[in-house]
């Protein structure tokens, strides 16, 4: 083909290629391939010719953007979980406030159930959890085993198995929100009872205390992202019911689309504590199994697990965000501002 040829042929897509700039990565990408193909046949026929320059320069052009592009992508995580997620909670805190007290009020109403009548943990757990699940628990108690269920399956099945569990479970307290909150509040009665039946069955049995340094090491950041989650679903229900200035629509809009930032940021918190669940967990419940012969868990070390884990709900989801609303700093557009400068 001649070189004029040629020219008539794609200066026009050039042209735009290069004064109507996209920000649609697909876009971008498909004007990449097409002049790469362009100048591999301008560099084979036309290597002196000028045309070759101008397709290298436009190339080069788009090239620099996906890679700015990338950065950008990059530098906006970073600002995602160090900024805008914190801040984000800021607004909520009241809402969190609310669903940790009630959260605690329902395990409350299960431990005075179970101390009012000492049949309703079974009761509970042969009717809403699991049949023959209390009676198990009680023989490997007595066994001198307490914690045993953490050692009966492989480690990574079990991995794979809670934390898919726990993010629908996370993902269903949000959604429930939809319904003006109350399905939100049913899945928190329901885990708010087991966890306080279950408890009860340890200390009743005088291995409460073990009980704590074993489960807890991986319930600290399981528990707490559930109740996050159910607070989630809250703000969901809020943003329906009560949208202050907004139309209904776009408060639930709003509502909606923070709910779900929440929710997606839960993810990492049930991971990790899947993994201390099914890999760290059961070297804890050695500590306290009188027949067994496998390497256990020092007690300091749960402790410090425990602890960790504590520290970082209570740091990142309360503290840090108090910290950066009194500094002033607010996001707008994706950049960190003063709120003096909204």
């Amino acid at each position: 083909m001649r070189e004029a040829r040629f020219i008539k042929k794609n200066v026009d897509k050039w042209n735009r290629y290069q004064h109507a700039e996209t920000h649609d990565p697909d876009e971008m990408a498909d004007r990449f391939v097409t002049l790469l193909d362009d100048l591999s046949y301008a560099k084979t026929f036309y290597p002196k010719s000028k045309v070759t320059r101008w397709i290298n320069g436009i190339a080069a052009g788009i090239y620099q953007n996906i890679y700015q592009n990338k950065k950008e992508k990059y530098s906006r995580i970073s600002l995602f979980w160090r900024y805008e997620l914190p801040l984000l909670f800021r607004r909520y805190h009241t809402i969190l406030l609310f669903t940790f007290l009630l959260f605690i009020s329902f395990v409350l109403v299960a431990v005075i159930s179970c101390l009012s009548d000492p049949n309703y943990a079974a009761d509970y757990f042969n009717n809403m959890v699991q049949p023959g699940y209390y009676d198990a628990t009680i023989s490997r108690i007595q066994k001198g085993d307490p914690f045993g269920i953490y050692k009966d399956a492989n480690p990574f099945s079990m991995f794979v198995h809670i934390a898919y569990n726990n993010i629908g479970v996370a993902f269903k307290s949000v959604i429930s929100g939809v319904f003006f909150g109350i399905g939100t509040i049913f899945l928190m009665w329901r885990n708010g009872l087991m966890l306080g039946c279950f408890q009860y069955i340890f200390f009743s049995q005088g291995v409460g205390w073990q009980s704590v340094l074993v489960i807890w090491i991986h319930g600290t950041l399981e528990i707490s992202a559930i109740v996050i989650a159910s607070c989630a679903g809250f703000i969901l229900g809020t943003g329906f019911l009560f949208p202050g200035t907004y139309t209904r629509k776009q408060s639930f809009l709003r509502a909606a689309k923070d709910a779900m930032k929440i929710c997606i940021s839960l993810v990492p918190v049930f991971i990790v504590a899947a993994f201390f669940e099914s890999y760290v967990t059961h070297l804890m419940s050695n500590a306290f199994d009188k027949d067994s012969t496998n390497i256990g868990l020092p007690v300091p070390a749960g402790v410090l697990i425990l602890a960790t884990s504590l520290a970082f709900i209570l740091w990142y989801f309360v503290i840090y965000p108090i910290r950066l609303h009194r500094q002033g700093i607010a996001i707008k557009h994706g950049k960190i501002i003063r709120r003096n400068e909204v």
